[in-house]
């Protein structure tokens, strides 16, 4: 299954690129006006996903199989507590984090989020997201340190060391090869967010609608669980 889904990802991929030019960090400000609601709530976010029993959440390969590759490489986990998947809202989640919850319902463009913990030293190997249609929002709620205060989480995007602390965001391209090292002895905790790329030429447009419903009809059949 993860090589069919590899092969449908790089057709995808080369689809997209071909129509839709994007650097690989982008300008919230532009293409995601609405981030900024989600950092001035930061902390009470944080505080929401402080009370979460976050050990308890689905890893990341028990939501999504074929990325078994990328999720249980190391036997450390990488956890998710979803909210919303490709428009589809999981009632029982929202209800634990009102804030983000009110947030997201101000908020159409976002079409997928959840809480990531990562747990410490986990290594989440390279790879490449299939869809341009969507673009990734990464905000830090809890991001360890290192000794010279800087944050112990490195995220390599097109090759290009980034790094967000808490309460900071980053808009970026998940097409792009990236990876991601929790290089501390404690847990990281972020905010992730796939929000609808504004401006896509019609012809996009419509696939990219095509492929949300298709995501939508293969988690109902699945019966995939966002639960613990």
């Amino acid at each position: 299954m993860s090589h069919i889904y590899d092969l449908a990802s790089g057709v995808v991929r080369r689809i997209y690129e071909k129509r839709i030019e994007a650097p690989a960090i982008l300008d919230a400000a532009t293409d995601f006006p609405n981030a900024v609601k989600f950092t001035k709530a930061w902390q009470g976010i944080r505080d929401e996903a402080l009370g979460l029993r976050l050990g308890k959440a689905p890893r990341f390969h028990d939501i999504m199989p074929e990325q078994a590759e990328i999720s249980a490489n190391d036997g450390l986990d990488w956890r998710m507590f979803v909210l919303k998947a490709y428009d589809v809202t999981v009632p029982e989640n929202l209800a634990r984090m009102p804030v983000l919850s009110r947030l997201l319902a101000e908020c159409p463009e976002v079409k997928s989020a959840a809480v990531s913990f990562l747990a410490p030293r986990k290594h989440i190997p390279a790879h490449r997201g299939p869809f341009r249609g969507i673009m990734r929002f990464h905000l830090g709620l809890v991001i360890p340190r290192q000794p010279d205060g800087r944050p112990a989480t490195i995220m390599m995007i097109n090759y290009q060391e980034r790094r967000i602390a808490d309460g900071e965001g980053m808009l970026w391209d998940d097409t792009y090869q990236h990876e991601v090292m929790n290089n501390s002895d404690e847990a990281r905790i972020a905010l992730l967010l796939d929000v609808w790329r504004p401006g896509m030429p019609w012809d996009m447009e419509i696939l990219s609608r095509l492929i949300v419903r298709g995501v939508q009809s293969g988690m109902r059949r699945r019966g995939v669980s966002f639960s613990g």
